[in-house]
């Protein structure tokens, strides 16, 4: 994983270099672990790609000082689901963990954070609008 700003990553996506299915690729758009077949997840790149995409500089997430990763959880009770992970490029520190349809959760999406130390979701939405509407204000003094 090449650690690549959100900027730039964004700019891949969207000029089509995560498309082709093949596993070296979707490492390369950030695939860190996973449980399901090879062959889903750049369908799941896609989906959350759609996501990130449309998050903007100037709200809760440092587009160019942090990266991008996924996971697909396999829980010890219930489904696989996947989260994507924003991380400072400098120290690998996650900073937000989307969680993305949890059935184990109340909300289709959920985020974690740095914010609270991880000690529960900070928020939770039921649609992609609302979260990204979330991330692209700045915290609240």
């Amino acid at each position: 994983m090449d650690n690549i700003s959100i900027a730039e990553w964004q700019n891949s996506f969207l000029n089509g270099e995560f498309d082709n299915p093949n596993v070296r690729t979707q490492i390369k758009a950030g695939w860190y672990d996973w449980f399901c077949k090879d062959t889903s997840l750049a369908n799941k790149t896609k989906k959350m790609g759609n996501i990130i995409v449309k998050i903007n500089c100037g709200g809760k997430v440092d587009l160019n000082n942090w990266y991008v990763w996924f996971k697909n959880n396999c829980p010890i009770m219930g489904p696989l689901y996947d989260d994507f992970r924003f991380a400072d490029r400098e120290t690998g520190d996650v900073q937000f963990t989307i969680v993305c349809n949890d059935k184990r959760t109340n909300h289709r999406y959920e985020v974690w954070g740095r914010h609270n130390n991880f000690e529960g979701p900070i928020i939770g939405f039921d649609s992609s609008r609302e979260l990204v509407k979330w991330l692209n204000k700045p915290w609240e003094e």
